[in-house]
Order: structure tokens, then C-alpha cells, then sequence
């Protein structure tokens, strides 16, 4: 197998943004993951290809040309020179794909690497499920906010009242000049 040349391992992070979304589901391109397994993507795709009963469709699927479109960044230009730009669509691991293809390549880095893929796809879910998790506490609290507000305005309706009560006294009984019957009134 050749082997590319790449010193030491890849930190969970930098695999990280490598992960990509693709048909709702987290996967890693076939030359992410050779880069990362420190093989050439045709030895990774050749393996694969021998080991086809290993991979089942939610182990590893070859995403439309649309799908590979939206997943390449717009700002990068081709490079000059045979063999150098993609010429075939890509296949996508999942988290289960990226783990059998470090079986089936046999080599000490792949393994030592599907550790960190593993951790990597780890990290992303933690993440997802965190951010859950804090939307539905900000839901909760916009409602109790939400809910004190309505007392809030409803408390300082009341006082604009009372103040416009204060600033408009009504007007004190006189009673009248002169001499009148009526003795109840003061």
C-alpha cells in the first residue's frame, strides 16, 4: 500500500471540520478520510471495493453531483495538470464507514487513527446535543420572561393610570354661596 507522507496524528479537532452534512447524516469524503488514514484515496476506494459487503449503504454512499457541488468550497481554483482535480464524484463515510475502512487498510496509522475519528464524530454529537439542550432552555425561558412581562404591563398600565389620576385631580365640591336648606351636605 503507499502511504502518504503526513507526521503524526491528527487532532479530533482538525478531523472535526472535515465532518460534513450530507442526506441529514455526518459523513467524511473518501479523500478526507485517506488523507487522514495516510493512504491515496484510489488504495482507500480499492479496498473498500474488494470489502463491498462491509459497506452497506448507511456505512458509505456516493452523494449527486449537486450534493458534491454544495459541499466544495466556491473560492477554490482547480489546480493545472494531469490528474490533479476531481474528476469522479466522491464517496461519503459515515461515522460506521470511517471505522470498517480502517479495518479493512490494515495499517498502524489507520488504526491509530479511527480513535480519533471516532472522537471526532463524538465531539460533533456532544455538540449537536448540547446546542439542544440550550435551545430548549432558551424556549423555557423566553415563556417564564414572556409571562412576567404580561404581569409587568399590566402592573405598569396601573400606575400610568394612578398617575394620570394624580396629575388630573377632580375638581372639589363648592358648596354654594348664600343661604341654602339643605344641612346635610358640607
Amino acid at each position: 500500500m503507499a502511504q502518504t507522507k503526513h507526521a503524526g496524528p491528527v487532532p479530533a479537532e482538525q478531523i472535526g471540520r472535515s465532518i460534513l452534512v450530507v442526506r441529514a447524516q455526518r459523513v467524511i469524503l473518501d479523500s478526507e478520510l485517506a488523507r487522514i488514514y495516510g493512504v491515496e484515496t484510489r488504495i482507500l476506494n480499492q479496498a473498500v471495493k474488494r470489502n463491498a459487503e462491509r459497506f452497506p449503504n448507511d456505512f458509505r454512499f456516493q452523494p449527486t453531483t449537486a450534493e458534491t457541488a454544495a459541499s466544495r468550497s466556491q473560492s477554490v481554483s482547480l489546480k493545472r495538470g494531469r490528474g490533479q482535480n476531481i474528476k469522479f464524484l466522491p464517496y461519503a463515510f459515515t461515522e460506521h464507514g470511517a471505522i470498517m475502512a480502517a479495518t479493512i487498510l490494515n495499517s498502524p496509522r489507520a488504526v491509530g487513527m479511527s480513535i480519533y475519528v471516532v472522537r471526532a464524530f463524538m465531539q460533533l454529537r456532544e455538540l449537536i446535543s448540547s446546542n439542544k439542550d440550550l435551545a430548549r432552555r432558551l424556549d423555557q425561558l423566553e415563556a417564564r420572561i414572556e409571562k412576567k412581562l404580561v404581569t409587568h404591563d399590566d402592573a405598569i398600565a396601573a400606575m400610568f393610570s394612578a398617575i394620570r389620576q394624580l396629575m388630573n385631580p377632580p375638581s372639589p365640591k363648592r358648596r354654594p354661596i348664600g343661604f341654602t336648606a339643605n344641612l346635610d351636605e358640607n
